[in-house]
């Protein structure tokens, strides 16, 4: 008998069909499209510093997904946005979250630690260098920072949806750590303020596990967006920008 209950044999459902439907059916406008990368720092990319590290080869993958993608996105003028999660020491040690009451537990399939956690560094302490994006991400000048994220939502308590209606956006392009935590409440809470949502499959990954990172892109395609490849996105925007280039003047 498991703590959740009777352990039972579970599968993914095939719903191939319908998702394929879903996907023809799907435009959106770059011009009002906008990439949020979600924790993308060097508190669990960066194999030496991460506090709370992904797995090395999902790591490398999401990386080089996200630096693909991101140089196409500028190219075809997406607006780029990038959270982060920044925290002082005493809101860590106030924090809600019981795995830091409980000595840090994060059920991470990752069992080498890095040199960050075997010296006992707190996650993503304000200033630190944990909380620096990635620099395969290349962050420009005319990349907007959310700096203050303090839970799992990119939202609440920061001055995205603000910025986001400020400029336009109707459409996010998620991508970051984890799938299934800050990723997918990404993905429900911009689908709860009205913007359609595609989560990145090249780009997003889980240090919990491929269950529930594959358990994430299941949930939000079949409830309440997309999830797309970097190819796939691509040829949604190459496709909107042919047809309204060579649409007649009316």
């Amino acid at each position: 008998m498991s703590q959740l209950g009777m352990k039972r044999d579970v599968h993914i459902e095939d719903h191939s069909e319908g998702l394929e439907t879903m996907k023809n059916a799907l435009e959106f406008d770059p011009a009002k499209t906008a990439v949020l990368t979600v924790d993308m720092h060097r508190g669990h990319l960066d194999m030496t510093n991460a506090t709370m590290p992904a797995l090395p080869d999902e790591a490398t993958r999401v990386l080089d997904g996200a630096s693909d993608f991101l140089k196409f996105a500028r190219d075809h003028d997406i607006k780029v946005y990038h959270a982060v999660l920044t925290m002082r020491e005493k809101e860590i040690a106030d924090s809600m979250n019981p795995r830091h009451a409980v000595g840090g537990v994060t059920f991470s399939e990752n069992t080498v630690q890095s040199e960050a956690q075997k010296e006992g560094i707190l996650h993503n302490v304000e200033g630190s260098v944990q909380t620096e994006v990635m620099p395969e991400l290349d962050v420009q000048p005319t990349d907007f920072m959310v700096t203050n994220k303090k839970t799992l939502s990119c939202f609440i308590g920061t001055e995205l949806e603000w910025s986001l209606k400020r400029n336009g956006i109707d459409t996010l392009l998620i991508m970051g750590v984890n799938t299934n935590t800050c990723c997918q409440n990404a993905a429900f809470d911009g689908f709860n303020l009205g913007y359609k949502v595609i989560m990145m499959s090249d780009c997003v990954s889980s240090m919990y596990g491929l269950d529930l990172h594959q358990f994430a892109m299941e949930n939000v395609a079949r409830c309440l967006g997309w999830v797309l490849t970097n190819d796939e996105v691509k040829e949604k925007v190459l496709d909107f920008e042919h047809r309204h280039h060579n649409a007649p003047n009316n």
